[in-house]
């Protein structure tokens, strides 16, 4: 216990720096965000962890990325995720 309140203090104090998230657009004809995103119920999707997505343009991904949905494809990183 008192080690997940030490890392929720931790957290909190964090500098609004460590808070930065990566913003992608909502791909053409979705309404939806893709994996690992989060909707902020506009035009954009948001994640605190920096992904590196490209739109598929209806296309299949390219080798080495992965489909996530929504319109996107995601670089695989260490060959698996």
């Amino acid at each position: 216990m008192k080690e997940a309140l030490f890392a929720l203090l931790v957290i909190a104090s964090a500098t609004p720096s460590a808070w930065a998230q990566k913003e992608i657009p909502k791909a053409s004809g979705h309404d939806q965000c893709p994996l690992g995103y989060l909707n902020t119920l506009d035009t954009n999707c948001v994640s605190p962890i920096y992904y590196e997505v490209a739109p598929t343009n209806g296309k299949a991904c390219k080798s080495g990325w992965m489909n996530i949905g929504a319109g996107y494809c995601k670089k695989k990183t260490l060959g698996i995720f």
